[in-house]
């Protein structure tokens, strides 16, 4: 193979003899249009003798300079340009790293670089091709970029003997051998990251055995929630649990993830005797006390600020991708140990307070202890982009232990509209500020809200018999109660209506009696009149303007256009 490559290929060119080839080159990159029009000429003669044979590079830079003629000559705008110089780049760019692309496709970043390519220049035909159109000066700068690497790379090098491609691809059995190889690497990787895998299960599998084998060994009169010590022989496999995860903490985050272990199954649930997530509240998710324990020997082995920052992402991209699915159960246990994560970190004010048992038996429950710098814009950012049914309670949790914690009414307005994207009610540790009470009424519960907080002020509550509740109280109670609607309703876009209509059966946008024609919207009756009929009213004599300013008064008499002014000024207008 190296002696057929070693001996001297021999080529039938296009051109006549080598001055023919030197001038062509000369005015290529001459900067007169006339000279380089010429050398278009001629390449378009070399490509009619090649056929489909002419060399890459040739054409990529006849398209490039054609670009630059039509560019100086003005005669196209500015889009109609991008677009030329968008397609001679995208074409250089896929022509000079086709013959590189083995069996297996190949990032055309690492092809480009194998050529001396920019890595921009690849960008930018990414952007021509996915993305926003580049501008007019990055075109320019490009195929600047571009004929220069082919004077260097292709022009040059065939002044000193016959014309060669070698530069623009390998041979076929040097194709073979790297496809072979980049083969053989991912299938490597491949096998190390299926034998990663199974470690993590087993190990993970064999840590549940353990617990399980200390949670039936436990006596019947003993609570379930009080879990033992662990055993002395988990100490090895903790450790083992440890390395791996300092070798491989993403694919063991993975792992856990998985259904069965931090996300438990409904037979798992019952085994250690707590109550399935349809018990629970799925606003404000909380972790089984049974449940909890038996995975904190393993949390707290692996409680290092890398793993809580790796495990908190993980989480919320899984409660991310479950915005499309309706699993209730995987989302209430996600949503749960973001929970527990973020109530493990905070350093509420009330903690400051407690006595040392108290804070003993908060303690225990943690998996970690001291205080994390968590991301805290990563993670606000991350938890809006997961809207579920918990994240009204997630977003309030970040938001009071932020480190530097965002204004008052920002995080109220934030929460508002929380609420009002996930169609979840109020809780209760949500500040009911009077600002807040003032803000504008967005939906009905809203409406129902600020009505029931009126109400309760206005009419405090006192016992009433069965006597009171009379036909005449009840009406007079509703009739507070529309008047208390609209008052509240004053100068927003809504309105009250008064009449008892069935709102079901009209959709949103139609009122009863209004008709489906759409023609029913206009006005039926309407007249016209010309300006010359409108009666002229004269201004008054006093000047309604600033007030230290002289205003000029204008009246019949002295108006600031003559007739004919006017008349051009009336021409035409008509008012219905």
């Amino acid at each position: 193979m190296r002696k057929r490559n070693s001996e001297k290929k021999r080529h039938a060119v296009a051109w006549v003899n080598k001055a023919e080839w030197d001038q062509v080159l000369e005015y290529l990159y001459s900067k007169d249009c006339a000279l380089q029009r010429f050398a278009l000429q001629r390449i378009s003669a070399w490509k009619g003798r090649y056929a489909n044979s002419t060399p890459v590079a040739v054409e990529c830079t006849a398209d490039l300079v054609r670009c630059q003629v039509l560019d100086r000559s003005g005669q196209l705008g500015g889009e109609d340009l991008v677009l030329l110089y968008g397609a001679a780049l995208v074409r250089f760019v896929n022509l000079i790293t086709e013959r590189q692309q083995g069996r297996t496709a190949r990032p055309l970043r690492r092809l480009a670089g194998n050529l001396n390519i920019p890595e921009w220049v690849v960008d930018l035909r990414h952007d021509f091709t996915h993305r926003k159109i580049p501008t007019l000066k990055w075109c320019r700068k490009g195929c600047k970029v571009i004929l220069e690497w082919l004077q260097q790379e292709y022009w040059s090098r065939q002044l000193g003997g016959g014309p060669s491609e070698d530069w623009e691809s390998q041979s076929d059995a040097e194709d073979e051998e790297i496809d072979l190889k980049h083969q053989e690497d991912a299938l490597i990787a491949k096998q190390k990251e299926m034998e990663a895998y199974k470690n993590a299960r087993e190990l993970l599998i064999s840590f549940e055995k353990e617990q399980y084998q200390a949670f039936d060994g436990l006596p019947e009169g003993k609570e379930k929630s009080f879990w033992p010590a662990p055993l002395d022989d988990m100490s090895w496999l903790l450790g083992e649990i440890k390395q791996f995860a300092l070798e491989s903490s993403d694919l063991l985050t993975d792992v856990l993830l998985e259904d069965g272990f931090l996300i438990p199954t409904v037979e798992q649930l019952d085994t250690l005797g707590c109550d399935t997530c349809d018990d629970a509240s799925p606003t404000e998710p909380r972790l089984p006390q049974a449940f909890l324990r038996f995975w904190l020997p393993l949390l707290k082995m692996l409680n290092s600020p890398t793993f809580i920052h790796v495990l908190l992402e993980r989480l919320f991209v899984e409660l991310k991708l479950l915005a499309k699915e309706q699993n209730i159960h995987r989302a209430f246990y996600i949503s749960a140990w973001i929970s527990q994560i973020i109530i493990c970190n905070s350093n509420k004010y009330e903690y400051h307070f407690e006595t040392k048992v108290q804070k003993k038996a908060r303690m225990k429950d943690r998996i970690f202890v001291n205080r994390i710098h968590l991301r805290w814009q990563h993670l606000l950012s991350a938890c809006l982009d997961a809207p579920c049914v918990s994240t009204p309670h997630l977003l309030q949790l970040i938001l009071d232990d932020m480190e530097h914690p965002l204004p008052l009414e920002t995080r109220q307005k934030l929460l508002q509209l929380c609420f009002i994207y996930t169609q979840t009610a109020h809780s209760n540790n949500v500040d009911t500020s009077p600002e807040q009470k003032q803000q504008p009424i967005y939906t009905l519960e809203s409406l129902h809200e600020k009505l029931q907080h009126s109400w309760r002020h206005s009419h405090p509550w006192r016992p009433t018999g069965d006597s009171e509740k009379s036909e005449s109280s009840q009406e007079y109670k509703w009739a507070d109660v529309q008047a208390e609607k609209a008052k509240l309703l004053r100068g927003s876009p809504w309105q009250l209506c008064v009449d008892k209509v069935l709102w079901k059966n009209y959709p949103l946008g139609k009122v009863p009696g209004q008709s489906d024609d759409p023609s029913c919207l206009m006005v039926e009756n309407y007249s016209t009149m010309t300006v010359f009929d409108l009666p002229v009213e004269l201004e008054s004599n006093t000047a309604h303007g600033a007030p230290g300013v002289s205003a000029p008064v204008r009246t019949a008499d002295g108006l600031l256009w003559n007739h004919s002014d006017v008349n051009k000024l009336k021409s035409g207008l008509q008012l219905f």
